[in-house]
C-alpha cells in the first residue's frame, strides 16, 4: 500500500526546456559540448558544494566575453511555465488522502531564486509538502542512492510503501534498485494530476 509520495519539482510541476537550455548554452559559448570541468562544475553547484559566486566566477573567466547576467540568463533558460492546475491538484491531495508528501529534486539557488521571483505561489506549493529536499541544500543528488537513503532515514520509510516520480529514466532506475515503487514519468504527454489513472495498479 502506498503511504508516501515522493516527487522530483523539474517536469514533474513546474515545466522545463532541457534540450532548449543546453542548445542555447553551446550556441551561447561557440562550443560544440560541454568540457569536463563544466560538467563538474554545474554537478558541483547542484549538491551545495560551491557557492554561487564562485560557480559563476568559473563562466565569467572561462567565457569573459559574457557578462555574469548573460550567463544567468542562460543558466535559468531551461525553466519555463509552472501550471496552476498542479497545486491545485496537490491542495486537493491533501484535503482528500493521508499521503505524506514530499519534493526531492536536483536543483541550485540561481534556479529557486529564479522560481521564488517568478512564481507567486512558489511558497504555497512549498507548503503543500511534509519535506521539501533540494539537492544544492543536503548536499546529495540523485540518481545518487545515498540521497534516497538519506530520504527513508529521515522519516523511516519503507521503500516498499513508497512512489517516486521523476522525468529522468537514470532517477527513476536507481530508485528501482532501492524497492522503491516508481513512475517515470513522460512529461510531453503525461501529466502529474492523472496520477491515480496512470498509476491505478498501485492504489
Amino acid at each position: 500500500m502506498i503511504k508516501t509520495l515522493i516527487f522530483d519539482f523539474g517536469d514533474v510541476f513546474i515545466n522545463l526546456d532541457k534540450q532548449g537550455a543546453i542548445d542555447n548554452a553551446l550556441k551561447l559559448f561557440n562550443i560544440k559540448t560541454f568540457s569536463e570541468d563544466m560538467l563538474k562544475i554545474n554537478m558541483d553547484y547542484e549538491q551545495g558544494f560551491i557557492t554561487t559566486d564562485i560557480f559563476l566566477e568559473f563562466y565569467k573567466v572561462n567565457f569573459p566575453q559574457h557578462t555574469e547576467n548573460t550567463i544567468i540568463e542562460a543558466w535559468n533558460f531551461i525553466l519555463k511555465d509552472f501550471p496552476y492546475h498542479r497545486v491545485e491538484w496537490l491542495k486537493a491531495l491533501k484535503n482528500i488522502g493521508n499521503y505524506n508528501l514530499i519534493l526531492l529534486s536536483n536543483t541550485n539557488s540561481l534556479h529557486i531564486d529564479y522560481i521564488k521571483k517568478h512564481v507567486s505561489f512558489y511558497n504555497e506549493f512549498k507548503s503543500l509538502f511534509n519535506a521539501f529536499y533540494l539537492s544544492h541544500k543536503i548536499g546529495m543528488r540523485k540518481p545518487n542512492k545515498n540521497i534516497f537513503q538519506y530520504v527513508f532515514e529521515q522519516h523511516s520509510l519503507n521503500p516498499n510503501n513508497c512512489l517516486f516520480i521523476d522525468d529522468t529514466i537514470e532517477n527513476t532506475n536507481a530508485a528501482k534498485e532501492l524497492g522503491l515503487n516508481v513512475w517515470n514519468i513522460d512529461e510531453t504527454s503525461e501529466d502529474v494530476i492523472d496520477l491515480f489513472t496512470i498509476k491505478s495498479d498501485l492504489f
